[in-house]
């Protein structure tokens, strides 16, 4: 179930069903006939009423594992994210025994350390469960990471947070869809991975100003070198977030506590669990997946 037609999608045989994932018919639907989903879908953003975010991540789960019990579906894998442990400060070789934190800075995190924790609380003898934690997805054909920072960039408003110097990890998409087919081959019932959730990356961190700028100069966009403290950022992202909710604007503002968060500060992860567990390794490097990046720019668009 989606929210768009694909027709290169459609000409391999694959049926596509839109629908909204807190109509518990339109799932229910969508899972007939399924031995396994892959649960990837997702409100994201850094911005919104929590309500919305809650209706699709938390209620949109709860109606996917219902689906999986009525219709006797027994694996399912779930995309999570790592903000999910995430609590403002840095997380340097965090493995998964990190907790969830008490307080989040969004409703994105929030919603989807819910859904996480109804996931890996589901597995049991009947179905299989398991939690993957992909962070910062990018490469060609990426419509959320990489289409803000372009727009951002050709407006002049795209800044480093200090300098963008602290250390962060991504994933570049080939490899993670790698991590979900290796989730795909060893995940059943009773499986030593089932129940868990695993951090998945490039596992080779890098300087958040040489991520963002690797990502500009493949779609030959000037790097970003300006840069503002964290404390200034941190206390305009505030006063945004005040004007936003007091004038009930709904377009997300130009900053917010959670991405000033995210950009000061350095969050990689440790995946030997991943790797030994779930037989997971990045075939493709950071400096292989900007070179792809910047390859697909130039091959011309089918009209």
């Amino acid at each position: 179930m989606n929210r768009g037609h694909y027709p290169d999608v459609e000409m391999l045989g694959v049926r596509c069903y839109q629908g909204d994932l807190s109509d518990y018919s339109a799932v229910k639907k969508a899972a007939e006939g399924c031995s396994i989903i892959f649960h990837v879908a997702a409100k994201a953003g850094v911005w919104g009423a929590y309500e919305e975010y809650y209706k699709t991540n938390v209620q949109g789960t709860e109606n996917i594992l219902r689906a999986c019990r009525e219709l006797g579906i027994q694996r399912l894998i779930y995309t999570s994210s790592p903000s999910v442990t995430f609590d403002g400060k840095d997380q340097e070789g965090v493995d998964e025994s990190t907790p969830y934190p008490a307080v989040y800075a969004a409703a994105y995190p929030a919603t989807k350390a819910a859904a996480e924790r109804l996931i890996l609380t589901a597995n049991g003898p009947d179905l299989a469960t398991v939690a993957l934690r992909p962070h910062l997805i990018w490469g060609p054909g990426d419509q959320h990471l990489l289409p803000r920072l372009i727009e951002r960039a050709r407006k002049g408003r795209l800044r480093l947070v200090d300098r963008g110097s602290k250390q962060v990890d991504a994933v570049y998409i080939d490899n993670a869809v790698t991590a979900h087919l290796c989730a795909l081959e060893r995940l059943k019932i009773g499986s030593p991975i089932a129940g868990k959730a695993y951090f998945i990356t490039n596992a080779e961190p890098w300087a958040m100003a040489d991520i963002i700028n690797g990502m500009l100069q493949a779609v030959n966009i000037k790097p970003v070198r300006k840069s503002i403290s964290f404390k200034f950022a941190y206390r305009l992202a505030s006063c945004f977030e005040i004007l936003y909710s007091f004038f009930r604007i709904q377009r997300e503002p130009p900053l917010t506590r959670f991405v000033t968060q995210q950009l000061a500060t350095a969050h990689w992860y440790k995946t030997r669990a991943a790797r030994e567990e779930l037989g997971y390794i990045p075939r493709i490097s950071m400096r292989e997946g900007f070179g792809l990046l910047a390859d697909a720019q130039r091959v011309p668009k089918k009209i």
